[in-house]
């Protein structure tokens, strides 16, 4: 006899095999139909609705309706995915979605677009167990928001539509009609689809998880038809809007302020120098931080590092100041093992730089909300080099807060905003427990790591671990998330699919992505946790122990995430 779990597999690849033949002759049967006329043409496109945290690959043939109704809280987003598929090429598809209503209140569509597959091409190094790698190796993500699309005979179309729901809407059962039309061999069709949501007796609190994806000015080109932009240009500031607009609506509320010299302040800050004094104009950095207040909904500005590595990885850390040579040039001075800086020019422009600055942020009225980056990423072997420098900050800047990605723990009383690396922050648990408890804040990030097991936003991971990030945020307390890559749209890009950018250019503006979406998601789940933490803090922890096992170990199961959902907003709701 042979075993119960081999019995299981034969079973469930024998359903799979019996799925994909009806497929095909449906398919067969379609096309026997729309030759004799006999039936409609919607008669022969496939339309099912899944839950949006399933990815539709392109080789799929096989899909189970998942037409359950939305749950979220006021406040929320509530999404609808479809795929689409046809036996003939379909022209001209369209998204029509139809107002949400209860009543007399109505709820309007706040995005409707077509998923776009992109290919993967590269992929991270030590795999994740969950990881799913397509035979195509192209992936499900860009939100492509455009009235129409044609698509070819024979693949998948998959279809997001979202609502956001006000906060100030009355609670119950909200439903409306989504249509898809096109024309098929000159026919015209009109698909009907229903949608509910339940909109919970529960209104989403205020964001109070920090989180910042830093971005790259210098690539604004791509949203410009490709045509260079001017740094600092009417059309700069225009596309820099459109930029803040999409990570605001995604739930970035800090940010690191870069000019077109990305990793500089060359250009934000113009140098002038006579003798040993120098002068600052901090007009463009100034523009830059409006920019995100206006458009970006900032709750903290982010300073650009100061210093950067001089040689390899452990090297020490050397200060960026204007080259002597090139008056607004910025350069890297080493610095040395001794304290002060054996380099008296680098000594004296970095604590001016530092006065002028701070003494520039007072009078914003923005010195509270500002916290400054020293250098990236320091390891046990540059400790020193790092705190070296901090100590300029700590002294000229007093009480601005230093924030960092951190790999090493040898920076107590330095750094006070600590971004360790999921994977460091999984290690070093106990150190970060203990900064915590001294007053300091922990957050984390991830990058090109960790990879393994580890949630991230590479593209071949299960699209519920993106949104896993924030219940990992508050199963292990940490209180931000950073990440490098916004829109780093690299031609040569070298990183793990999804690492390097999580949006899209388009002419203008900017398009969103399903791990983007996923990512917002999870911010409002981290914000309910914190909700019920107040009255049931047992509770809360409950639900997401269900879903975080440990650091690298997760339930990606999308059913039953749901139903802890549901556990959550009924809780909520008592």
């Amino acid at each position: 006899m042979l075993p119960k779990r081999i019995c299981i597999i034969e079973v469930e690849l024998l359903n799979k095999f019996i799925m994909r033949k009806l497929f095909f002759l449906f398919i067969i049967t379609s096309a026997m139909l729309f030759a004799g006329c006999r039936h409609p043409v919607e008669d022969i496109v496939l339309c099912v609705q899944l839950d949006p945290l399933q990815k539709v690959f392109t080789e799929e043939s096989f899909f189970e309706e998942n037409a359950d109704t939305a749950a979220v809280a006021k406040g929320e987003t509530a999404t609808f995915q479809f795929v689409i598929k046809s036996s003939f090429p379909i022209r001209d598809l369209k998204i029509e979605a139809g107002n949400l209503k209860k009543d007399d209140r109505q709820i309007v569509a706040s995005l409707k677009a077509f998923i776009k597959y992109v290919r993967a091409g590269n992929h991270a190094g030590t795999r994740s167990k969950d990881a799913v790698f397509p035979i195509s190796d192209y992936y499900p993500d860009c939100l492509l928001e455009v009235e129409s699309i044609d698509v070819p005979a024979m693949q998948n179309q998959p279809v997001w539509i979202s609502y956001a729901i006000p906060r100030d809407m009355e609670n119950g059962n909200y439903a409306g009609t989504l249509a898809f039309t096109g024309t098929i061999n000159g026919k015209s069709f009109k698909l009907i689809k229903e949608v509910n949501v339940n909109v919970y007796p529960v209104i989403l609190p205020e964001q109070t998880l920090w989180m910042t994806i830093w971005y790259r000015p210098n690539l604004l080109s791509q949203m410009n038809g490709n045509e260079p932009v001017e740094p600092y240009s009417d059309r700069y500031w225009e596309l820099l809007g459109a930029m803040a607009r999409a990570m605001r609506d995604h739930g970035q509320n800090t940010y690191i302020i870069r000019g077109h010299k990305v990793f500089s302040w060359d250009g934000l800050c113009k140098f002038e120098r006579t003798g040993l004094q120098y002068s600052f104009d901090f007009t463009n950095f100034d523009k830059t931080v409006e920019v995100f207040i206006r458009e970006g909904g900032l709750k903290r500005i982010e300073g650009n590092h100061l210093s950067w590595r001089m040689r390899d990885w452990n090297g020490e850390f050397g200060i960026s100041m204007p080259d002597d040579r090139i008056q607004t040039e910025l350069i890297t001075v080493p610095n040395v093992p001794t304290k002060p800086f054996e380099n008296d020019t680098a000594r004296v422009f970095l604590s001016q730089f530092l006065t002028a600055l701070y003494s520039h942020l007072e009078d914003k009225g923005w010195k509270d909300m500002y916290i400054q980056h020293v250098a990236d990423e320091p390891v046990e072997q540059n400790a020193e080099s790092y705190a070296r420098i901090a100590e300029y900050v700590k002294k000229y800047m007093p009480g601005i807060p230093i924030i960092d990605a951190v790999e090493t723990s040898k920076l107590a009383n330095t750094v006070d905003i600590w971004v360790p690396l999921l994977s460091h922050y999984h290690r070093s648990y106990a150190f970060y427990q203990e900064r915590k408890a001294a007053g300091d804040e922990t957050w984390f990030y991830t990058c090109v790591g960790p990879q393994g097991n580890y949630a991230n936003r590479f593209m071949e991971q299960p699209l519920i671990q993106t949104r896993f990030l924030h219940w990992i945020n508050y199963r292990y307390g940490a209180t931000g998330y950073l990440h490098w890559g916004f829109n780093a749209w690299l031609p040569d890009n070298p990183y793990p699919a999804g690492d390097a950018w999580i949006s899209y250019p388009a002419e203008g503006r900017v398009y969103s992505s399903i791990r983007l979406e996923a990512l917002r998601d999870g911010i409002a789940d981290y914000e309910l946790l914190k909700l019920l933490e107040q009255n049931d803090p047992e509770k809360a922890k409950e639900l997401a122990g269900v879903v975080i096992k440990n650091f690298d170990s997760y339930d990606n199961n999308i059913r039953r995430f749901r139903q802890t959902r549901l556990k959550l907003l009924s809780c909520l709701s008592e």
